[in-house]
C-alpha cells in the first residue's frame, strides 16, 4: 500500500497542533490559512511582468512569463485559487502563478472573486465568469491573445475553471482552448469511497468541507444538482476543451477528479491525468516544504502551454 509521501507527512506533522479551519470564523480561518501556506512555499521565481487590475470591479492579477516581451500577444490562462470558497486570495496563489507563468509560458490572470459567507453560491461563479469576459474583450489593450485562453484552478477554484469552461462553451465566446484542473470539486452531494477513506488526517477533512459547503450555499440545497455548483451535473460534457487533471491519493477529492475525467473521456474531451498516489490535498500551495508539488505544476504548466500554442 502506498504511504503518505514524507515531505507530505512532515506537513502533517507540522499542522496537527493548530486549530482546524472549520473550527474557526471565516475570517479567522482566512488569517490562519494564509498565514501557515505563505510559510510553506518556495521560493518566488522572477517573472517578465507583474500588473493589478480591475476587471469590472473584481481584482485581478496579471504575470508575464519571464523571457517575454512586453508587446507580445501571448496565450493567457485564468486561474481561480482554491480554499472552500471560503479562504485563499491572490497574495496566497502569487507563488504558484508565477511558477505556471513560466512553466507554461503563457500569461497567467489570477482572479480575486467574492467569497463566502458574505457571498454565497452562485457569487464566486458570477465574478469568474465576468473576468474571463473581461480578459477576453481586453486582450489586445493587455498584449495577450483571445483565442488561446485557457482556465485553471485548484480544489474550489478546480471547480470553478471547470463551471467556466461549460458556461463558455454554452455561450459560444470566450472560446476556451484548455481547462487545468487540480484536485477540483465536481460536486457536493455524492459520497465517494476517496472522501470516507480519507475524511480525517490529511488536512482536508469531512468536517472542513462540510464548513466550506455549509458557509458556500447556506440553506440553498437546490444548489446541489446545479451545474454551476456541480459540473459532474451537466447535462452534456461534448465540445468542452481538452483539458489536465491532477489528483492525489490521500485527499478525500480523488474520485472527483477521476469521476471528471471519466465524464469528459466518455464526451470525446482529450484528457491528460495525473495521479499522484503518496501526495495530499493543498500541496500545490505548499511547495517550499513539499518540492515535488513545485515539479507537478510545472509538468502541469507544460502541457498547457504546448496545448495553447497548438490551439
Amino acid at each position: 500500500m502506498t504511504a503518505v509521501n514524507a515531505n507530505a507527512q512532515k506537513v502533517l506533522h507540522m499542522i496537527a497542533g493548530a486549530p482546524s479551519l472549520d473550527t474557526l470564523a471565516p475570517d479567522a480561518a482566512r488569517s490562519a490559512s494564509k498565514g501557515a501556506f505563505l510559510l510553506l512555499q518556495g521560493p518566488k521565481p522572477d517573472v517578465a511582468a507583474v500588473s493589478d487590475h480591475s476587471a469590472d470591479g473584481i481584482a485581478l492579477r496579471l504575470y508575464r512569463p519571464a523571457g517575454s516581451q512586453a508587446d507580445q500577444a501571448l496565450p493567457v490562462c485564468l486561474y481561480f485559487h482554491g480554499g472552500g470558497f471560503v479562504i485563499g486570495d491572490i497574495e496566497t496563489y502569487d507563488t504558484l502563478c508565477r511558477v505556471l507563468a513560466n512553466a507554461s509560458g503563457c500569461a497567467v490572470a489570477s482572479v480575486e472573486y467574492r467569497l463566502a459567507p458574505e457571498a454565497r453560491f452562485p457569487a464566486a461563479v458570477e465574478d469568474c465568469w465576468a473576468a474571463t469576459q473581461w480578459i477576453a474583450r481586453q486582450a489586445q489593450t493587455l498584449h495577450l491573445d483571445a483565442a488561446r485562453m485557457a482556465v485553471a484552478g485548484d480544489s474550489a477554484g478546480g471547480n470553478l475553471a471547470a463551471v467556466i469552461a461549460l458556461l463558455a462553451r454554452d455561450a459560444g465566446a470566450p472560446r476556451l482552448a484548455y481547462q487545468l484542473l487540480i484536485y477540483p470539486v465536481v460536486q457536493l452531494s455524492q459520497v465517494t469511497d476517496s472522501s470516507q477513506r480519507n475524511a480525517e488526517g490529511y488536512f482536508l477533512t469531512a468536517k472542513l468541507m462540510s464548513y466550506f459547503a455549509g458557509h458556500y450555499l447556506g440553506d440553498n440545497t437546490a444548489a446541489l444538482q446545479d451545474f454551476r455548483l456541480a459540473p459532474l451535473h451537466a447535462q452534456s460534457h461534448a465540445n468542452l476543451p481538452p483539458a489536465s487533471i491532477l489528483v492525489c491519493g490521500f485527499d478525500p477529492l480523488h474520485d472527483d477528479g477521476v469521476m471528471y475525467r471519466d465524464c469528459l473521456q466518455a464526451a470525446g474531451v482529450p484528457v491528460q491525468f495525473t495521479a499522484l498516489p503518496d501526495q495530499i490535498h493543498g500541496m500545490v500551495t505548499m511547495d517550499g516544504a513539499i518540492p515535488e508539488a513545485r515539479a507537478a505544476v510545472q509538468k502541469l504548466g507544460q502541457q498547457m502551454g504546448q496545448a495553447l500554442r497548438a490551439a
